[in-house]
């Protein structure tokens, strides 16, 4: 069992198919038994990254809602959600001057760093599909994994 932490960019792959959903969906079975966190803004950006394909016209207004809505009902029973609060937002404002980093992705990353100091032992994978972000993660001694990436 392990715990791993969902950054946008691959929490979507478990609700839209494209390349790196076959390893996330092997990674989500139950018989693994492991542990899912996400911040506190994911459903945000999720929810953005939905409209934004819906208004591509990768998925009707319809479809578009039922996935959000999925992911709503799915974020109390099967996640972990890591707060957005003081020490986040310091580790974020710290990972911006050490990395090439949008705002955004240095709370993700802050995130998932404030989450391993509270979780003991266990400390977090950071599941990502952005390469600069990974790359931050990796040098912050995270231990990371890309589902692109068989």
């Amino acid at each position: 069992m392990a715990l791993y932490y969902l950054e946008t960019s691959a929490l979507v792959k478990l609700y839209v198919r494209e390349p790196g959903t076959d390893q996330l969906l092997r990674l989500t079975r139950r018989e693994h038994d492991h542990r899912f966190a996400v911040l506190a803004i994911t459903p945000v950006e999720f929810r953005s990254a939905i409209r934004r394909r819906q208004r591509m016209g990768d998925f009707s207004p319809l479809a578009a809602g039922e996935l959000i809505g999925r992911l709503t009902q799915h974020l109390d029973v099967k996640f972990l959600c890591q707060a957005i609060n003081d020490a986040v937002l310091y580790t974020a404002a710290g990972l911006i001057d050490r990395h090439p980093l949008r705002a955004y992705d240095a709370i993700q990353l802050a995130g998932c760093l404030v989450l391993a100091t509270s979780a003991g032992k266990e400390k977090p994978v950071f599941v990502c599909a952005d390469i600069e972000l990974l790359r931050a993660a990796e040098s912050e001694r995270l231990p990371s994994l890309n589902p692109t990436i068989p």
